[in-house]
């Protein structure tokens, strides 16, 4: 059997699920591969087990024969940087390497600490593939200023050298040709999706039939996710259909400001591990980022026949055709945005319209079914380099 390392930011904490490492390990299981995982964050409190190693800040986890977790912990920044820092990684990626002898390395996500460690393995004679869901500090951008700044510094400087230290470069969703272009990558960038198992996801008889409507936002309460937009505006058009039904579902710190503002007219579920159900009856799911990778939230909701509106930003603009699929809106456009809430809650054949070519799209271009070939392409190809 065939392995990949893959170099991930963070794997499963509340505060910071990395959804697209999880996901996508979980697809390269079923086409085949051992994945062998390299992280930060924290020893997960559902496992029991002492440290593996004479290390006290390293953990590793069996998960199974063919899925290993190594976490090293690190010292996070929270929100609106996000960023972890755990000193050694890069040498301890380097010693996994050496012992595992993986077929193919990967680092998922640019601009985290851990991809760093792609311009060493590239100086060591390494062949690293990256894939990303965005472009931070150059198509992606943290919500306040000083963050920005900071991005845009680190993009363009280790940012940079990492794309170019890269084997190849994967990106999630289609970027900019001329800022591929100046950054000097494209002739080996491609566009291949993560995707989703939509099996996991189904559409009830009794969706578009529903007297009481449900709003749902699926996510971290982060800035960058817009979260206050859609609080605001939903409260806003509650008042004027009372029985409507308003939730996020996702981590949030205790006492958040916007919980406390908002907790008498938003239903806060907090972290929760049966999304499928929840957006099984939804009607209408919002998705109001400032910026955006490919959403894996949106993709479920998708999947699941949620009429779907989202911000004209990343990924969301690859995912839904605007009017046909779903609805795009300019981020921070709360009107718009109270617009789309409220035409969909007036318009039941709007709603079903949008909820069955949601699906539709998923089903045909972001399932696992496709895309797992299309990784299967791409490890091929790799492998021969």
């Amino acid at each position: 059997m065939k392995s990949i390392l893959l170099i991930s930011p963070y794997w499963k904490e509340d505060h910071r699920w990395m959804v697209s490492s999880v996901k996508l390990a979980d697809l390269w299981q079923q086409i085949g591969y051992r994945v062998v995982v390299v992280c930060m964050g924290n020893q997960p409190s559902t496992i029991n087990h002492q440290p593996s190693t004479k290390n006290s800040r390293l953990h590793i986890e069996q998960v199974s024969d063919t899925l290993e977790i190594h976490r090293m912990k690190d010292i996070f920044i929270p929100d609106p940087w996000n960023y972890g820092i755990a000193f050694g990684f890069t040498g301890y990626v380097r010693k996994l390497i050496k012992k595992e002898k993986p077929d193919i390395i990967i680092a998922n996500k640019l601009l985290f600490w851990t991809t760093l460690s792609v311009i060493s393995l590239r100086l060591t004679g390494h062949k690293v593939l990256v894939l990303t869901d965005a472009l931070v500090g150059i198509t992606w951008w943290p919500r306040n200023l000083v963050p920005k700044i900071c991005a845009a510094i680190y993009a363009w400087t280790f940012g940079w050298l990492i794309l170019l230290c890269a084997k190849r470069v994967g990106t999630f969703h289609p970027q900019n040709p001329s800022i591929l272009k100046k950054l000097g990558i494209a002739k080996k960038v491609e566009v291949i999706p993560t995707g989703i198992d939509s099996s996991k996801f189904q559409v009830p008889s009794s969706k578009f039939q529903n007297e009481d409507i449900t709003v749902t936002y699926v996510g971290r309460l982060e800035s960058v996710k817009g979260v206050d937009d859609f609080v605001a505006a939903a409260a806003s058009v509650k008042k004027d259909f009372p029985s409507l039904n308003v939730q996020v579902v996702g981590w949030y710190k205790e006492g958040h400001p916007i919980v406390e503002k908002y907790q008498q007219v938003v239903s806060f579920t907090g972290l929760r591990d049966d999304v499928a159900n929840i957006l099984s009856k939804t009607d209408i799911f919002v998705l109001p980022s400032y910026s955006e990778g490919l959403s894996n939230a949106l993709m479920e909701a998708m999947a699941s026949g949620c009429a779907c509106i989202a911000t004209e930003v990343g990924g969301n603009r690859f995912l839904i055709q605007n009017g046909v699929s779903g609805f795009l809106f300019t981020p921070g456009d709360r009107d718009a945005l109270k617009a789309h809430l409220r035409r969909l809650i007036e318009d039941e054949g709007k709603r079903k319209a949008l909820g069955e070519a949601a699906r539709k799209r998923i089903e045909e271009e972001f399932d696992w079914k496709v895309v797992g070939e299309k990784y299967k392409k791409l490890f091929n190809n790799f492998l021969a380099l």
